[in-house]
């Protein structure tokens, strides 16, 4: 099966009472980006100033062209406590997930999780999401 040309992945955790400084100590890192809800936050791409509607955690693993994604996911939580019931109770407060963008290479590209990396998720009550990008729409690497 072919892989995607490239795939980016973040852990994201999301909640309106979420206190970005609080996550950065439980996990003991610095995320990537974060912000309290109603904070003022610049768009992207598009520099326009927004109001957070919830309160935001993410940490990025970048992005990577070996169609891994596996490792990439992997690679985010080695980075972070293996404690589940830390990661329990932080779901049982905000909602977990594992955001993927998946930039395929043809138009017909595969991707496959292990079980390990599913059981690894399952066990942070993260759920995985997947943006789908077609080859043909020529996203940038």
């Amino acid at each position: 099966m072919p892989f995607p040309n490239h795939t980016k992945a973040s852990l994201r955790i999301w909640g309106d009472n979420l206190v970005p400084d609080e996550i950065s100590e439980l996990l003991g890192t610095t995320p990537s980006a974060s912000e309290r809800k109603g904070e003022t936050f610049e768009g992207k791409n598009s520099r326009v100033k927004h109001a957070a509607k919830t309160g935001g955690w993410r940490l990025d693993a970048g992005s990577t062209h070996d169609g891994n994604l596996d490792a990439q996911i992997n690679a985010l939580f080695a980075q972070l406590p293996s404690d589940v019931t830390l990661w329990r109770d932080l779901a049982a407060r905000y909602r977990i997930d594992v955001f993927c963008g998946v930039f395929m290479g043809s138009g017909n590209d595969g991707l496959e999780l292990n079980s390990a990396t599913m059981q690894l998720l399952g066990e942070r009550g993260a759920s995985l999401g997947l943006d789908i990008y077609d080859s043909d729409l020529g996203y940038p690497g």
